[in-house]
């Protein structure tokens, strides 16, 4: 009796669960809607509840097997085709998940961009002042002797060197990302330190090369590589900066709850971070030793502002069915 009982109250949801199942089996997860998915990864949570009620009470075996059955094929899609490795998914990040999550993380991407804006001016002015201050704001061996008979463009890169320079500048500035993104677990204070570090040694560097005359060239050298990868950098601070909001003011949630929340969001922004330094490290290590001129150099730069600003700012606007997106959530 009770057996039946658990059946009647249980079958509608494993008939819809089969229907769905059958959608799926001829059309792909893509053949579902969002809301069909999110039910079908709910339906699957509540069979395997109800496969553990029905052994626990020792219900039938055609039952039994039944459930098992509808479990398995349920686990295909749910886990295996939502989780499946491939160019799909990569695609799929980098197209809407991605520039959605630095939208909606524009207060500390922006926080990051004041705090580099304001040290870069500040650090161009001391160096304008008195040339002396860049070594108290630049480490020593970037501060090269320039003189205008032996000045090299683009700082005497050997084009020879250059898949090793884009591997050894990619290095580099995923050590400075991972920095200001780790260092929002103290509070924030590293993430600024960081940033502001970098700030503080662009100014400098520009107002150095500027007083040795070859401002323009030191602008034009690093504006192919320098949008997308100042960018990459004010994004990480603003992953580190969610991760010290978190536990600085985690609002009604728990500070453990708030953490786990905006680390995954911090996630999001430093996977998207990685994929902007190996663009940024590859053009500064292919394109920028390339002995051009300054106005090819400039107008490179322009470009990649303008693909940037129109891909952060428009990607991911128009929300299409996102199968693997929806099973998240749903499970």
């Amino acid at each position: 009796m009770r057996e039946r009982t658990f059946v009647l109250r249980r079958q509608a949801g494993w008939e819809r669960l089969e229907e769905l199942l059958a959608v799926a089996d001829r059309g792909g997860l893509r053949a579902l809607k969002p809301a069909q998915l999110q039910s079908l990864a709910l339906l699957y949570r509540a069979a395997t509840s109800d496969l553990a009620a029905a052994q626990s009470r020792a219900y039938t075996s055609e039952m039994r097997d039944y459930l098992n059955r509808l479990i398995a094929r349920a686990h295909a899609y749910v886990y295996v085709e939502s989780a499946r490795p491939g160019w799909a998914n990569v695609t799929a990040f980098f197209a809407r998940t991605f520039p959605r999550e630095v939208r909606a993380s524009w207060r500390s991407v922006a926080a990051c961009t004041a705090i580099t804006v304001v040290a870069a001016l500040v650090a161009y002015w001391l160096v304008a002042e008195r040339s002396q201050n860049a070594y108290a704001l630049v480490p020593r061996e970037l501060i090269y002797v320039i003189d205008k008979p032996i000045h090299d463009a683009n700082f005497g890169f050997d084009r020879d060197y250059s898949a090793a320079m884009a591997t050894e500048i990619i290095v580099n500035n995923v050590k400075v990302a991972m920095v200001a993104f780790a260092g929002g677990m103290t509070l924030g204070i590293l993430t600024f330190w960081a940033i502001l570090e970098n700030g503080l040694m662009v100014g400098a560097l520009g107002a150095l090369y500027h007083a040795k005359g070859f401002g323009s060239d030191f602008w034009a050298t690093i504006a192919p590589h320098g949008v997308i990868e100042l960018s990459a950098i004010q994004i990480a601070g603003a992953s580190g900066f969610l991760l010290a909001q978190a536990l600085i003011a985690p609002g009604r949630l728990r500070r453990i709850d708030a953490l786990k929340a905006n680390a995954r969001r911090a996630g999001v922004l430093m996977l998207g971070v990685a994929g902007m330094l190996v663009v940024a490290g590859t053009i500064e290590g292919f394109v920028t030793p390339q002995r051009t001129s300054i106005a090819f150099r400039v107008a490179f730069g322009g470009a990649t502002a303008i693909a940037l600003s129109a891909y952060l700012a428009f990607a991911g606007r128009r929300r299409a069915a996102d199968p693997a997106q929806a099973l998240g959530r749903g499970a």
